[in-house]
């Protein structure tokens, strides 16, 4: 039971040893003087007393400080790689042969624009223009219902007084209600625009 006790300890104090180790390397300090040993049995090395330690190597690190020259790192470790086509290189590349094709089809129709590539400004164009046709009649009957109404009303106010609008407020209030409609139409229509 000793011995195992002696081995355990011998580890614990090798494992110690090990960390604090890491630890100093992790800070870039000196190993303390704790264990002369390291974690394989074999001692250390003695550190010289004497030297003054490097201040700049202890306690500055990072990527762009050099602790040679004492400044800025210039310039790459390893040089970049020339061979590879970078993602500018390749859109100036596909801009250009655009530019090309251009050219080329412009060239093709004389400066005429092509009717059928043009984009719609709206997606659903084609639908309101088949709609249209087929709300002809519709529109007609409700300007004539709408039409109807109106002399309905005035022959009832001629007959009963005057008791609602009069001819030039009349023609005023359905002015009114037509620019209302108008402007929702516009604003239903900049909803369907993309």
């Amino acid at each position: 039971m000793a011995t195992t006790n002696a081995t355990q300890a011998a580890a614990t104090t090798s494992r110690k040893a090990r960390l604090a180790e890491l630890q100093s390397k992790k800070r870039k300090q000196p190993p303390t003087e704790e264990s002369p040993t390291t974690g394989n049995g074999v001692e250390s090395a003695p550190s010289h007393a004497d030297d003054p330690p490097d201040v700049t190597k202890m306690y500055l690190s990072g990527r762009n400080y050099d602790p040679n020259t004492r400044g800025p790192k210039l310039g790459f470790d390893t040089a970049p790689q020339t061979d590879q086509v970078t993602v500018e290189e390749h859109a100036q590349k596909l801009s250009e042969e655009q530019k090309v094709k251009d050219r080329e089809e412009a060239a093709r129709n004389n400066g005429e624009i092509d009717l059928f590539a043009l984009q719609p400004k709206k997606r659903n164009w084609d639908l309101k223009r088949d709609l249209k046709k087929k709300t002809r009649t519709l529109d007609i009957r409700t300007d004539n219902a709408i039409a109807r109404l109106v002399r309905d009303r005035l022959l009832k106010n001629a007959e009963g007084g005057s008791k609602g609008l009069e001819g030039s407020a009349l023609v005023e209030a359905v002015k009114v209600r037509e620019r209302e409609t108008l402007r929702e139409q516009e604003e239903n229509d900049d909803g369907d625009t993309l």
